[in-house]
């Protein structure tokens, strides 16, 4: 019998279906990976903005994930919003005890309306419990500021707060450039057993359908390495896959907000 590549994600659900839970599992599809899921909260989210958060109680959580892993397994987990202490610390107690590989943690804080989904308690929390597990960690500027609790403005602040972001235990960092300016976006991946810092430039997409970019960049990363491949093949691949996202899904209009990426532009045909 066949085997699927696993890839399960531990996040928030968005019910505009652009970022969270519904991002991931689309992400997974299209990259060739049976998805499956822990939901950590329910958002009543639309392009425009977060008008409430329900969260799931921290054991139920767990019951997912062991619900998960006692049967199926994974090749690679993806973890995004998880808004308090307490969530923080049973999604880490259940990495740890089913010894989970290729862990990528995007430590989601601010959704793309700037609405905030992270408790400010938690902050330390995620440093000192979950980021020590995490394989890759995938910070954009305004996430890594806060985890260092100081301003990232020009890409040699990003490579101190790379080197610094390892520092809590993770074994790579990708600082994400997204919100500097100029033509050209660029992120850095630093592998700190190889002590290398490796530029990866993109070219800016005009579009305001850019919600759902982070949680759909960090699932990509999942999905590739949980097929098999090298962290730097994995994110350069990932890359390649949000930026023809972003490119596609620049002519759609969802809703009256930040509309979602295309997951699925490579699968669909062109209307």
């Amino acid at each position: 019998m066949k085997t699927y590549f696993r890839a399960l994600t531990i996040a928030g659900s968005d019910s505009g279906g652009g970022a969270g839970i519904q991002a991931d599992l689309k992400t997974f599809s299209a990259l060739g990976c049976f998805g499956m899921s822990a939901i950590t909260a329910l958002t009543a989210q639309n392009t425009r903005v977060v008008t409430d958060i329900f969260p799931a109680p921290p054991a139920f959580i767990g019951q997912q994930i062991d619900a998960v892993m006692d049967d199926i397994g994974v090749d690679a987990v993806k973890i995004g919003m998880l808004h308090s202490p307490a969530v923080i610390e049973i999604v880490a107690k259940k990495m740890a005890q089913w010894k989970c590989p290729n862990i990528v943690v995007d430590p989601v804080m601010i959704s793309k309306s700037g609405d905030k989904l992270l408790q400010d308690d938690a902050v330390q929390a995620l440093k000192e419990m979950l980021l020590p597990l995490a394989f890759l960690i995938t910070p954009n500027l305004p996430e890594a500021s806060v985890l260092l609790g100081r301003p990232i403005e020009s890409k040699e602040d990003m490579a101190r707060a790379a080197r610094d972001l390892a520092g809590f235990g993770s074994a790579n960092v990708l600082v994400k450039g997204g919100h500097l300016t100029g033509d050209e976006s660029c992120d850095l991946l630093y592998q700190k057993e190889q002590d290398t810092m490796t530029e990866l430039f993109a070219k800016r997409v005009n579009t305001p359908n850019s919600h759902g970019t982070g949680c759909t960049l960090s699932s990509a990363i999942a999905a590739n390495l949980a097929k098999g491949m090298a962290l730097e093949t994995a994110v350069k691949k990932a890359k390649t896959y949000i930026m023809g996202a972003l490119v596609a899904g620049a002519d759609y209009q969802t809703g009256k907000g930040h509309g979602p990426v295309h997951h699925f532009y490579d699968l669909w045909p062109t209307p």
